[in-house]
């Protein structure tokens, strides 16, 4: 089901564009405030659509419109052409963005963890990353990801065969020497609903666990709209939290919006799933949201060590702020 990285070429060639659109939100019912998703929503995107439907973002004055992203969501070329003052993205995204030009800036992490996994039948015999090469298994991947150059990295992809990433779980239903890429609340539970037993492995078992459903806006918004920033993170962390404590209303409202449809049991499954990945070990929900110094810079120097023409090009401190969180 995901999921393209959103090429910079197109960011970068926005001059030619044309003008920037207008919001279509009303101005008279508050601030307009423009969020671009970077996929089709679903249970990933629940708070900040909570921020909506319980209007939490029009208590802090904002007129909020969510525009559903996809297979190629174009969320670097919309802000800065300023189409859109905000977006969702994976932190890695905003280093890579970053590192091609866009002034693209975090403002909060909803998720603390990263919800990308590689699935497998359970007959594979596939217990752990190691397994993947011994037991000849192929693996759907789109190419391009920092997680797959990680994995090569480790050696975990030596003996396994790369095959282009199809969508869908269908492949790896029917082949037990067939592994893919996936979200843990999305494909994994598509999988077993065709009667399938499924392994999962987590990237971040492994150390690569950029924050993730990030919310993203521009320096120069930063700069010069820091109230519209602030209380758009606030609504944010808001509707993250009362999400995550009562979902149903949200829910309901994402099967409407949804245009590739999604099942109402896969909402109540990414909930629970995203529960731990947002409020881990414990978390309490005040500090939802939340980044540090230290996560960001093992990021990059992750992300550098794959790809050394990353240095110099990127600071750590420039792809994310602290300024607007609680």
């Amino acid at each position: 089901m995901r999921r393209l990285m959103t090429g910079l070429a197109t960011c970068l060639a926005i001059t030619g564009c044309g003008a920037p659109a207008k919001p279509t939100a009303d101005p008279a019912t508050g601030t307009p405030a423009v969020l671009q998703l970077n996929w089709f929503p679903e249970a990933e995107h629940g708070g900040f659509y909570t921020a909506l439907v319980e209007k939490l973002a029009a208590a802090e004055g904002l007129a909020l419109e969510i525009r559903p992203g996809g297979r190629a969501a174009p969320i670097a070329s919309e802000l800065a052409a300023g189409r859109v003052q905000f977006a969702v993205a994976n932190a890695e995204d905003v280093v890579m963005f970053r590192s091609q030009g866009a002034d693209i800036v975090t403002v909060m992490a909803a998720c603390q963890h990263h919800p990308r996994c590689l699935l497998m039948r359970k007959d594979s015999g596939v217990t752990s990353f190691d397994d993947l090469g011994p037991k000849g298994m192929t693996l759907q991947v789109q190419q391009g990801h920092a997680f797959l150059e990680f994995m090569r990295r480790k050696g975990l992809l030596q003996g396994v065969k790369e095959v282009p990433y199809t969508g869908g779980v269908a492949l790896t239903v029917h082949d037990p020497k067939m592994a893919q890429q996936g979200y843990v609340y999305s494909e994994p539970l598509l999988a077993r609903q065709e009667g399938v037993e499924i392994t999962t492995l987590m990237l971040s078992d492994i150390g690569f666990d950029p924050y993730s459903s990030v919310l993203v806006t521009t320096g120069k918004l930063v700069r010069e709209e820091p109230d519209l920033v602030r209380r758009m993170v606030r609504a944010a962390i808001a509707g993250w939290q009362r999400y995550l404590a009562d979902p149903a209303a949200t829910n309901a409202h994402l099967l409407k919006v949804n245009p590739e449809g999604v099942a109402p049991e896969m909402l109540t499954h990414g909930v629970e799933i995203l529960r731990d990945l947002c409020l881990p070990d414990g978390m309490p929900p005040e500090e939802l949201g939340t980044m540090t110094a230290a996560r960001w810079d093992e990021l990059l120097e992750q992300m550098t060590a794959l790809d050394p023409s990353l240095a110099g090009k990127v600071k750590a401190a420039d792809c994310y702020t602290l300024e607007f969180l609680p």
